[in-house]
């Protein structure tokens, strides 16, 4: 069965979206996985299929209402075991680990905000995660469901390449990726270094390394704390004789 993407938002159209172009696009084509998306609208209520409603204790702005939002998690509820996840600023930090967990899965459930958000007793009812892909406001949780989208369909068995695009690069080991070259191996002065064209392997992983850790340090000093505290950490035979 495909991994399956079930994509509750007000605007359908928005998907796939560029996730129907290149590796997405042709892993879409061929089955590896599949993008179920709901139109919350079809489960508004009156006339006018309202899905929203003014907050109560005031304020701008207008709320996604929770009934609304459960008729429509109802309708994916068949994916049994997948996850369900609502984009929004007040979430915590989308990772790497989030992603590799819902690619190990059957699939994931996203809930696309819109307004000043969705109310919370949903949220609370359904154990819906919240996950942010920033400290920034978009208008909507669709750009960030395409974001998170995009990260799990290139793990998924087959889409990329090399299996090793996946393990080699940002985030995989808690550090930034090593800097990239190609030919030409002289470009406006500057030259690629040495190293890499030495055909020692061994040494060319050490000076990867080296400038993971670096690029982590100077650029990310949260990841590096985090990667310290991680080695730091004994394992788990640390302590017992043979």
């Amino acid at each position: 069965m495909s991994w399956t993407a079930s994509i509750l938002t007000l605007f359908p159209d928005m998907f796939p979206g560029p996730l129907g172009q290149s590796l997405a696009g042709r892993a879409l084509e061929n089955g590896t996985w599949n993008c179920d998306v709901r139109d919350l609208r079809a489960f508004g209520l009156g006339r006018h299929n309202a899905v929203d409603d003014t907050p109560f204790g005031g304020g701008a702005g207008m709320v996604m209402r929770p009934d609304v939002v459960e008729a429509a998690l109802e309708s994916v509820s068949r994916h049994d075991g997948a996850p369900c996840v609502y984009l929004t600023p007040r979430g915590r930090p989308l990772s790497q680990a989030d992603i590799r967990r819902y690619v190990s899965g059957p699939g994931v459930a996203l809930l696309c905000g819109r307004y000043e958000g969705v109310d919370e007793r949903v949220l609370e009812e359904r154990s819906i995660e919240q996950v942010s892909i920033g400290d920034y406001v978009l208008s909507g949780g669709e750009t960030a469901a395409l974001v998170l989208l995009d990260a799990c369909v290139r793990l998924l068995p087959g889409v990329m390449g090399s299996a090793e695009s996946g393990v080699e690069e940002s985030f995989s080991d808690g550090l930034l990726e090593y800097p990239l070259y190609t030919r030409p191996a002289k470009w406006k002065g500057r030259a690629v270094p040495d190293i890499l064209l030495s055909g020692n392997h061994a040494a060319i992983a050490r000076w990867r390394r080296e400038q993971s850790e670096k690029a982590t340090r100077e650029r990310r000093p949260d990841l590096w704390t985090a990667h310290l505290s991680h080695a730091s950490r004994p394992s788990v035979h640390e302590g017992h004789s043979s």
